[in-house]
């Protein structure tokens, strides 16, 4: 059933309150799969329990369920953005998508809360990354680049160990969480296990507004917004790694030779498996 029958079958069956979110689909649906579940409460005047129950209501299994079949529904020609207009040039075209994501991971960046990530990953007694998916991939690359200026940081994959954890860590320790939608459940419950312990939150999303942002006491802002058929994008991951290498400039700035005694000890460490 397409989504517009889908919801209009439903719709009288809706409270006030959800038939305010349907109309905000039906008006806006190519806008509303780059949205969170919070950008689309506050978008439509109601809650997010709300969007859950009209999700729901209209057969899906949660808000991400909901997005990913708006998004197939969508026009092809939205579905390329533009991509074929442009003479079938896609190295160009995919080129300046990555220009456009650092510039508005640059603007988008506030100083301050990145200066305070410096301040705290720089006295914190231990940092721990989490993510699923893509985001842990970018978890990972964080810890390697971490580890090539001297500092220990830990980043695992198993959503077991990193469950551990989280209930192990606590004051003066970061739990810096990475999603790009905000709403990873596994993501956002390692860290309320971590700050319920005592921990400080460093979350770094696409979405000012997302359930992430509302543990976390530093948000850093990505760019490169992505929708449901568009997980693991590119853009997406260069925003979240032009973060992670601000974060270690910030630290090198702080100590430079040590940061430079450091990398090139690193560098000789791995040097004889290099032809």
């Amino acid at each position: 059933m397409e989504m517009t029958d889908r919801i209009n079958t439903y719709y009288p069956s809706m409270t006030k309150s959800e038939q305010k979110v349907a109309r905000c689909v039906l008006e806006h649906p190519d806008n509303l799969i780059y949205f969170s579940v919070t950008e689309l409460a506050d978008f439509a005047g109601t809650g997010e329990t709300t969007v859950m129950r009209f999700c729901r209501k209209i057969g899906f299994k949660g808000y991400q369920d909901f997005k990913l079949m708006l998004a197939q529904g969508l026009p092809k020609q939205q579905a390329l953005s533009g991509r074929e207009g442009r003479d079938g040039d896609y190295p160009t075209h995919l080129y300046e998508s990555m220009v456009d994501v650092l510039q508005s991971s640059l603007s988008m960046l506030d100083r301050g809360q990145l200066e305070e990530s410096v301040n705290q990953i720089d006295a914190a007694r231990h940092v721990q990354f989490f993510g699923v998916g893509s985001s842990a991939i970018t978890a990972l690359d964080a810890k390697n680049r971490f580890l090539r200026i001297g500092r220990r940081v830990e980043a695992i994959a198993d959503s077991h160990i990193q469950s551990m954890m989280a209930v192990t860590m606590g004051k003066g320790d970061i739990a810096f969480g990475i999603s790009v939608s905000g709403s990873t459940l596994d993501t956002n419950d390692m860290l309320m296990k971590a700050k319920q312990n005592g921990a400080k939150i460093i979350a770094m999303t696409n979405y000012a507004k997302s359930p992430i942002a509302s543990i976390a006491d530093i948000v850093l802002l990505t760019a490169g917004k992505e929708s449901p058929l568009e997980g693991g994008s590119i853009g997406a991951k260069i925003s979240q790694l032009f973060i992670i290498d601000l974060i270690c400039e910030g630290l090198e700035r702080r100590h430079t030779d040590e940061t430079k005694n450091m990398k090139e000890r690193t560098a000789r460490a791995v040097i004889d498996r290099i032809y």
